[in-house]
């Protein structure tokens, strides 16, 4: 069985390829593009300058990437949006559009599940069951667009599942959503999150793009982070900062460490000199993040207080630091909570 090839994935040169391959003028090409990332159509029947006979052949011989929205949830406190997307094959993925000052700002998957483990997240608890296109990965940004009547200028991929362990996708996806013949978001608008996959953190850096690379680090030593951690079984904390300062290197672009305060687990005085010492000398900025309890894990958040003397324990080190200010409270606010209570009522 051929296997239909997935258009809204394709580059702009691709698709010009395609089209004349189907023996189409290349000129249909920039009007397609148009279409799927300047538009945001959901399917052909809408493109209202392409003749009959080329809708027919790309019927027959392509997919067009359309998330269906399965739910939405809007937060009364601060109108963040959580919205859970099914894809084509029946698999459910979250995204969350939330509204700042500065614009509007979506929060994407990269993958169906995930497979990192990593100890406080709702995410990896079924494990990963695949990676998503570069288009099922642009459609959630276009779906919420179009729902919201808003334009998306800042892009974070730090929903499901760990964006490095689909790299070439990922990376397909960033020049396709950066690309002037699309949405045009500058790189500089988007931040790719990872666990700490080394390897794909330098390839990252080699690729000398202007987005903002940001580390979950949620420990402050090796031992804190591998109990929370699983990957830091397989990858050293000093080999990971290591990485973080090649990809500045490389890059000039400031580092985000992402660092989640949990209870009495790595939010103490000894932590914060620990965190203080590792990122020592380090263009950085430091996220803190009250961890959002799942019943799933015992872990709670720290006290207001501890969060506090947190941040001026950095604050006294000449560390950048803030904390993350909470959107979307009053809804299933953490990756993959949303997605599980749905597939467990469905």
């Amino acid at each position: 069985m051929d296997v239909k090839t997935d258009i809204k994935s394709l580059s702009l040169e691709e698709l010009r390829a395609e089209i004349e391959k189907i023996g189409e003028k290349p000129f249909r090409a920039k009007q397609l593009y148009e279409w799927f990332h300047v538009r945001l159509a959901r399917s052909c029947d809408e493109m209202t300058n392409i003749p009959k006979s080329l809708k027919e052949k790309l019927a027959d011989g392509y997919t067009y990437t359309a998330l269906t929205i399965a739910q939405v949830q809007t937060s009364k406190l601060d109108g963040t949006k959580k919205y859970l997307f099914e894809l084509a094959d029946g698999s459910l993925v979250e995204s969350v559009w939330m509204k700042y000052r500065h614009g509007n700002s979506v929060c994407i998957s990269s993958q169906v599940g995930c497979r990192m483990g990593c100890r406080f997240c709702a995410s990896t608890l079924d494990g990963l069951e695949r990676g998503l296109t570069p288009s099922e990965m642009l459609d959630q940004i276009y779906a919420i667009a179009r729902d919201t009547g808003e334009r998306v200028s800042n892009v974070v991929g730090m929903g499901t599942g760990e964006p490095l362990d689909n790299y070439d996708n990922l990376l397909k996806f960033i020049r396709l959503l950066t690309d002037e013949n699309g949405l045009n978001i500058s790189q500089r608008n988007i931040t790719v999150s990872t666990c700490g996959l080394v390897e794909n953190m330098l390839r990252l850096a080699d690729e000398h793009l202007q987005i903002t690379l940001a580390l979950s680090l949620h420990g402050s030593t090796q031992e804190k982070r591998r109990a929370l951690m699983p990957i830091a079984n397989k990858y050293d904390i000093n080999d990971v900062v290591a990485a973080c300062k090649y990809y500045f290197e490389k890059t000039g672009r400031r580092i985000t460490f992402e660092y989640s305060l949990i209870g009495g687990v790595n939010d103490t005085d000894e932590d914060a000199r620990n965190l203080c010492s590792l990122v020592k000398g380090l263009n950085c900025h430091v996220n803190l993040i009250p961890v959002n309890p799942i019943k799933e894990r015992d872990y709670t958040e720290s006290e207001k207080e501890a969060v506090m003397r947190f941040k001026s324990r950095l604050e006294n080190r000449h560390v950048n630091v803030t904390v993350r200010r909470e959107l979307g409270r009053d809804i299933d606010g953490a990756c993959g909570q949303l997605r599980r209570r749905y597939a467990q009522q469905h």
